[in-house]
């Protein structure tokens, strides 16, 4: 890389700095630092949203699986896309009754302080292992635009973050998602897109040099298809970080639409990057790592200026997810943990500082996660597998089914870890079996310890039939 384009992205990393410090002086209530005070309109929830939902994962891994197995490759993010508009339409008007900071809090509501609390330990080592995919992915990028060693790459990429995520909490994040969803946009849709297939020769040079399972829709596998819906699809109806955002949008309607496209937004960011990797292949066939294929094809392809802003792009979608994932993971940390269980009754200020200090834990916990992993996949993988068969059984039925208990939704919780925990320790990390046998599990347990143990209805519970004879 020249120097021109070196300086794009240090320009850039500066300017979220900057927006950090101004982000600290908006978050004034603990509301503020974890929800942008409720008060967000449609566009930027709609970029917020897409840019949390868009990160490591979804850029470099998805150009790995297009590099490796062609336009299939783009399952992962597809599943993404049709988890996050399954929430818009069919959980996201209960969500929204609720006024609460965590996806564990309403578990805590439904099922008692038990469920709160084992959810929040779930959801939150969840959120902080996709922060951790993110801190990778950054580094790999500024590994290959720099030469710089990966450690030192995720370090200095993950430092950056964290910073401005302490200082202002979801005002920081939203203001820098903006700029990270608009840099990310045209850096993938208007620049590396048309160049890459321009490098590769067409539409036309891809049809003749590929080998035709690089454009069936399920060369991939079926079994990984179906791998990618039980993490990814069923993972972004109860993830934290999403529940998140959409408890900062102003209304009700801002949340829903802006949710749904949002997902379409992700589908076709998918299809637009698995292409890139299968430009990679024909360009660039001996890439010796093929998670390095993005941020190498944008160096053979894109000019230099543009260069910057591509990977600035590309840098910015990595960030706007870390920053997201890790406020989510330290605000049920600080909320559901610490504040009612070891500072209770505690002044908004005091809030405040415990917010800041459980997000310096769980950032310096994720950094150091991410040079010990140092795989953007594996990292994923686990994180949604345990979150997808632990907590979405208990908030399915929760918000559909008036029968379902407290221990029942306590101990499928607990029986659906321990049984993904083992079946990923016995059958490996990429084994999609662990992920079956947990949410099997945990309706298995749901449903008969639930026919068998009385139900002491909540004042919520109370309030969730109302609401539904009323609609």
């Amino acid at each position: 890389m020249l120097f021109l384009d070196i300086a794009i992205i240090i320009v850039y990393f500066l300017i979220v700095i900057g927006i950090g410090v101004i982000g600290s002086r908006k978050a004034k209530t603990i509301e503020d630092y974890a929800l942008a005070g409720r008060n967000l309109g449609f566009f930027m929830y709609f970029g917020c949203l897409s840019a949390v939902i868009l990160g490591g994962a979804s850029t470099i891994g998805t150009t790995k699986l297009g590099y490796e197995f062609g336009v299939s490759g783009m399952w992962l993010v597809f599943m993404l896309g049709l988890g996050i508009m399954g929430l818009g339409l069919f959980f996201l008007k209960k969500i929204s009754s609720f006024k609460v900071l965590t996806i564990s809090e309403f578990l805590g509501k439904r099922f008692g302080d038990e469920s709160r609390l084992l959810s929040a330990l779930v959801a939150s080592v969840y959120a902080l292992m996709v922060a951790v995919t993110q801190v990778i992915g950054i580094g790999t990028v500024m590994n290959v635009l720099l030469g710089w060693n990966l450690t030192t790459s995720m370090l200095l990429g993950g430092g950056i973050v964290l910073f401005y995520t302490i200082l202002g909490g979801m005002w920081s994040v939203t203001m820098t998602d903006i700029v990270q969803f608009i840099i990310m946009t045209i850096g993938v849709f208007f620049v590396m897109l048309p160049l890459s297939l321009s490098k590769a020769g067409g539409w036309g040079a891809l049809n003749q040099q590929l080998p035709d399972s690089y454009f069936s829709f399920t060369g991939i596998g079926g079994s990984q298809v179906f791998q990618y819906f039980l993490l990814f699809c069923l993972g972004m109806i109860v993830a934290q970080d999403i529940w998140q955002r959409i408890f900062t949008a102003r209304t009700n309607k801002t949340a829903r639409l802006g949710t749904i496209l949002a997902g379409i937004y992700s589908l076709l960011y998918g299809l637009a990057v698995s292409i890139i990797g299968m430009c990679a292949f024909i360009v660039l066939p001996n890439l010796g790592d093929s998670q390095n294929a993005f941020a190498s094809m944008a160096i053979e392809t894109v000019p230099t200026g543009v260069l910057g802003l591509v990977l600035a792009g590309v840098i910015a979608a990595l960030m706007s997810t870390a920053s997201g994932t890790l406020l989510a993971s330290s605000t049920l940390i600080s909320n559901d943990v610490i504040k009612r269980y070891f500072v209770k009754n505690a002044s908004e200020k005091q809030s405040m500082i415990v917010s800041r200090l459980t997000t310096t834990a769980i950032g310096a916990v994720t950094i150091v996660f991410a040079v010990w992993i140092q795989d953007v996949l594996v990292a994923l993988d686990v994180a949604y597998a345990i979150l997808s068969g632990a907590v979405f059984v208990p908030i399915l039925l929760g918000f559909f089914w008036k029968k379902a208990t407290s221990k029942a939704a306590f101990y499928s919780m607990i029986s659906s870890i321990l049984v993904i925990i083992g079946g990923l320790a016995i059958e490996g990390l990429h084994s999609t079996n662990p992920i079956m046998y947990g949410i099997l599990t945990s309706f298995i347990v749901m449903i008969g310890v639930s026919l068998v143990t009385e139900n002491h209805p909540s004042e919520v519970t109370g309030a969730m039939e109302e609401r539904s004879r009323i609609s």
